[in-house]
């Protein structure tokens, strides 16, 4: 197998530069509320009002055309860099030719309100900073409402600009800005000479922005993210790493309800020029529970108390099964739809919003959630609220995993057509099991513990006898299938064999040859609804490089670890996929399972071996 270093990484720059790839090169701002996605250049090309999974007043990462964008035009003398303002969600894009010199600040305003609660309107600051000389640029402002969907119409008003859909579904977008109005909209050509702003609302604003109040807005919001960073723990290896994706996680996460996204777009494809193009504007449970347990691990409890209401709210009844998704205000009708009219991302189509797979059964959302439950309760035992109300979906998931932990389901892959026994969905029943187990030994609910010890050691033995390939020499991807699934890896993570046990390091050894390509991971091999995937799911990876780690491939996993570090963008971001070839990020962005995983793997990572924990005390004495 080929290594490519990071520290030698000079290499793959150069076959970029030479294919010149597109790529997803996008920053991400947000509040909580909503985000946006901005380009390397400058250019807003996706964002959503007021809420993360409202229609799009900007989406040209879709369709160059009919999505709309608010960029910024300058000369072939300007170069552009962009990169985050310290450990912020704060986007700095710098414009310089020669002495002339300015900065873009993107942010959306969050931070605490004296009264109590978050500021976060659904808002998009620009700051632009003047930093020397007599730099020039032109303005490209053009938002297509309710997905472009319909014609837009742009009016100068008194104080602000706005747009309008006339057709179809009535909507209106402001923008105010310290600038001319008419030379905005007329990209003439502005000389800036100070500091000044341009602001864009779903809400008509009752006083008027200036550039001083912005400003205060641009310093408190830094503030917000400088305090929240504070309260993460520091890292000695791959602490810029953890702390960017920590902030994309928290930028993923939705205050009003307590849901975490998947991702914050739609339809981004997984390959060029197929179908499989997805919206993941939605709250998996699955997900979702794998990044709060990342987060709450890291120190932030209030995002795993939030969620955690968000389950309680969403399962009234006691004998209620969960779905595997839900709308971020708890919807749980999530119909699918094709925007036609979009060509979509490099001509990818379709388009669509809405997700079909909400209809499906998956068996391992139960052990995911009871995991974070567990966690929850043993972590903050004396502040959990709602303890009551935990120990009844506890009582609940066992009880619906009994009933149907036998069944065939779709699996974590969601295939959309045949059901089997997916050897992760089994696992993770057992999961469940082993978690309420430990749950009822906390709250001293003795009672539960003989019967639902008989239930665990029932899948147990079903897992090893069924899922287990003598011929193979692993743990396969379902009962009496000789494919490989990656997915399979997690058996050791979720504490159901130890990473030393021979079944394990010959599963992992197994699913290297038969899945790994260059050092990237597939999901699978085997055929499914689309055809063989061809790209690299990224969270795959990032749970191989764990395995190999844990089997005592220490070396093997660093070397690869910072080989998938160099496919991130220039901001250090994931998207969900990455080609084998070319190494460009597909799929949604920026996806929350990758940047979990790479948090685990790089703490993981991070630990000392016994020498290095004794070289360092010698050099400290």
């Amino acid at each position: 197998m080929f290594f490519v270093n990071l520290r030698n990484n000079w290499l793959l720059s150069v076959i970029k530069t030479i294919i010149n790839m597109q790529n997803l090169d996008y920053g991400i701002i947000g509040n909580c509320r909503s985000a946006a996605l901005i380009s390397k250049t400058g250019s807003l090309d996706w964002c959503c009002l007021p809420e993360f999974d409202s229609s799009s007043v900007f989406a040209k990462i879709l369709d160059d055309e009919k999505g709309g964008s608010f960029e910024f035009l300058v000369d072939d003398s300007y170069k552009i860099s962009q990169k985050y303002d310290d450990d912020t969600c704060i986007l700095l894009t710098s414009f310089a030719a020669g002495e002339n010199v300015f900065e873009i600040r993107d942010f959306m305003p969050r931070y605490y309100k004296e009264s109590g609660g978050y500021n976060s309107p659904p808002d998009i600051i620009r700051y632009i900073k003047h930093v020397s000389g007599k730099p020039e640029f032109r303005v490209k402002y053009n938002p297509k409402l309710e997905y472009g969907a319909f014609k837009t119409f742009t009016h100068i008003k008194d104080n602000f600009i706005v747009s309008i859909t006339q057709e179809g579904a009535y909507d209106t977008l402001f923008m105010y800005t310290s600038f001319d109005n008419k030379a905005v909209l007329n990209q003439e050509k502005i000389t800036l000479s100070q500091d000044g702003f341009f602001l864009v609302s779903y809400h008509e604003k009752v006083l008027n922005p200036t550039t001083d109040k912005v400003y205060l807005e641009l310093n408190r919001t830094k503030v917000y993210w400088l305090n929240w960073v504070d309260k993460t723990p520091k890292y000695k290896k791959y602490n810029d790493e953890i702390m960017r994706s920590a902030l994309t996680l928290k930028l993923l996460s939705y205050d009003k309800s307590g849901a975490v996204l998947a991702a914050a777009t739609t339809s981004l494809p997984e390959t060029i020029g197929e179908v499989r193009n997805w919206d993941y504007r939605f709250c998996w449970i699955r997900d979702a529970s794998m990044v709060i347990k990342v987060v709450s691990e890291m120190g932030h409890k209030n995002i795993a108390k939030r969620y955690l209401q968000f389950i309680i709210d969403l399962i009234p009844d006691k004998d209620e099964k969960l779905q595997i998704m839900y709308g971020i205000n708890k919807e749980k009708m999530l119909t699918e739809k094709i925007l036609d009219h979009l060509n979509g991302y490099e001509n990818s189509k379709p388009v669509r919003i809405g997700n079909a797979a909400y209809e499906q059964k998956q068996n391992d959302i139960y052990g995911i959630l009871m995991d974070v439950i567990h966690e929850q309760l043993v972590k903050f035992s004396t502040d959990i609220e709602n303890t009551e109300e935990l120990w009844s979906i506890t009582k609940g998931i066992v009880w619906v995993v009994d009933k149907h932990w036998k069944e065939a389901d779709k699996g974590i892959w969601e295939f959309r057509t045949e059901e089997r026994h997916f050897t992760f969905s089994k696992v993770l029943c057992w999961v469940a099991i082993d978690k309420a187990l430990k749950v009822a030994r906390v709250l001293g609910k003795i009672s539960k513990i003989k019967k639902w010890e008989v239930i665990e050691k029932e899948i147990r033995n079903d897992i090893l006898t069924n899922a287990w390939n003598e011929e193979v020499g692993a743990f396969t991807q379902s009962y009496g299938s000789k494919d490989m699934d990656a997915s399979v890896l997690l058996m050791e993570p979720y504490g159901f064999i130890d990473a030393r046990d021979e079944k394990y390091v010959s599963t992992v050894k197994a699913i290297e040859r038969e899945l790994s390509y260059e050092g990237l991971m597939y999901r699978y091999k085997n055929k499914d609804d689309f055809g063989l995937p061809s790209s690299s799911f990224t969270i795959c990876t990032f749970w191989f490089i764990n395995a190999l780690y844990k089997i005592g491939e220490r070396k093997k996993a660093i070397s690869l670890f910072e080989q998938l570090l160099s496919y991130s963008n220039h901001l250090g971001l994931f998207s969900e996929d990455i080609d084998f070839k070319t190494k460009r990020l597909l799929g949604n962005f920026p996806q929350a399972y990758s940047h979990l995983a790479l948090i685990e793997t790089a703490t993981n990572l991070s630990r000392l071996t016994e020498e290095e924990e004794l070289i360092e005390a010698i050099n400290l004495t």
